[in-house]
């Protein structure tokens, strides 16, 4: 039975329970090595969706390279930290690894070297002074170097005991004070190798349609070719104006090289008929198209490639970027995007530039992790944004923005209530404030 003296045991328990917001979502966690002092009890602690084991620095690294759909996280618990050579290290680790592969790296902060010189001489830590503290930019720089992207990071432990809810506390508020919340012990750090796809890959693009007759033909005549087999679901939601009898006469009459499937939802809102669409879907990648056409379908193959060439897993569109055109977005609605964009931003530790853009692309796979998590958290999303953004930021996929340039509908009117819809954005924003900003603490 592994265990620590009971004064240790909150300090594992915090950082495992960091690691496992993401490693319970994966299919395999492998340690790699053991710093001095580590006698495995953060490996048993880390929960894990499959496979656990340690493989120690003499052994042989595990083939990662075939994986497609399997996540596996490499955990290093402070490697970094006793390494004269971080660049030497990720790249071996490299050669071993799929793009869908993570190392999660526990990591010491380097403003906090004294703190760990005197719980050595104290006792309090086992093993030998870490050789290494590193900051982030050379952090940043070494990954880039060695063909990684850091693309999560979190600080952990402010206070390493319980004492009586004291200790808790101080963990759960630090996290979200500017300016102190870098005085962490340390932080959860996760990489991922940037790595384009070389196998072909089929893409589903789903559209949610209510009340929008007049935009059925030409979103299929708009199809651009995506350079590999594309599925087009569409799914009606309640129409009034003829939409669904639009959709069955436009798939009976095309003969385009996309499949067509077509169905209604029986639930309402737009993440109701993503969630329809998407379980249905048969292809690799799995985008949204909004059946608006205010996203030009012919930016589709940006969004597909940027995915292909490894610049992210989760694709998600912006736009803020360029002006747009005529009444596209009126100004409240742009000042509302960008305030949300900023807000989620510090939430979830990513950067997004328009967290409301009804276009995003990820692997199917992944997309599955999403609805785990999802059952996990809640279903609190009526729209469908928030529910893909926050566990791709959560996940560690890693996210990109594809700029677009947004146009004014041609047919039909928006179903957005700025005020009453902005007001629900807004209590989504604080749900993701107050359950992941301020710390998962067990």
């Amino acid at each position: 039975m592994i265990s620590v003296p009971w004064w240790k045991e909150y300090f594992h328990r915090l950082i495992a329970a960091e690691i496992s917001a993401l490693t319970r979502y994966y299919d395999a966690v492998l340690q790699w090595g053991r710093a001095p002092g580590d006698n495995g009890y953060l490996l048993h602690l880390v929960e894990s969706g499959g496979e656990k084991r340690l493989i120690e620095y003499d052994q042989a690294l595990p083939d990662l390279t075939a994986e497609r759909d399997r996540r596996t996280a490499m955990l290093m618990v402070g490697t970094i930290n006793h390494d004269f050579d971080i660049q030497a290290l990720l790249l071996k680790l490299r050669k071993r690894m799929a793009r869908t592969s993570r190392i999660v790296m526990v990591a010491y902060n380097p403003y906090m070297n004294w703190l760990y010189a005197l719980a050595l001489k104290l006792g309090l830590k086992a093993g030998v002074m870490p050789t290494t503290f590193i900051t982030w930019t050379d952090l940043d720089n070494i990954c880039r170097l060695a063909g990684f992207e850091r693309v999560r990071a979190r600080n952990v432990v402010y206070f390493p005991w319980h004492l009586l809810g004291l200790g808790a506390l101080i963990n759960k508020i630090m996290p979200a004070i500017p300016f102190v919340r870098g005085l962490a012990f340390t932080s959860i750090v996760v990489v991922r190798p940037v790595m384009s796809e070389r196998e072909p890959v089929s893409v589903s693009v789903v559209i949610p349609a209510r009340n929008e007759r007049g935009n059925i033909a030409v979103a299929l005549e708009r199809m651009p070719d995506l350079g590999c087999p594309v599925e087009v679901i569409f799914v009606e939601g309640h129409s009034s104006d003829g939409t669904w009898e639009e959709i069955e006469r436009v798939r009976a009459a095309y003969t385009g090289p996309c499949s067509i499937k077509a169905m209604q939802q029986a639930g309402k809102g737009k993440a109701d008929a993503v969630r329809l669409g998407f379980s249905k879907a048969t292809g690799e990648l799995l985008t949204i198209l909004d059946a608006d056409l205010t996203m030009p379908p012919e930016l589709l193959p940006r969004f597909v490639d940027a995915w292909r060439e490894g610049r992210a897993d989760f694709i998600n569109g912006s736009r803020i970027v360029y002006s747009m055109e005529g009444e596209a977005m009126r100004f409240l609605n742009r000042l509302g995007n960008v305030f949300f964009a900023k807000a989620l931003s510090s939430v979830l530790g990513v950067r997004l530039g328009d967290v409301l853009c009804g276009t995003k692309l990820m692997a199917r796979h992944d997309y599955g992790r999403m609805v785990r998590w999802r059952r996990d958290f809640g279903d609190f999303d009526p729209f469908g944004d928030f529910e893909l953004i926050f566990p791709a930021a959560i996940l560690a996929i890693g996210t990109v923005d594809v700029p677009i340039r947004y146009r004014a509908r041609t047919y039909g009117s928006t179903n957005i209530n700025r005020f009453r819809h902005g007001f629900m954005l807004l209590k989504m924003t604080m749900v993701g404030f107050f359950r992941l900003k301020l710390g998962r603490l067990p």
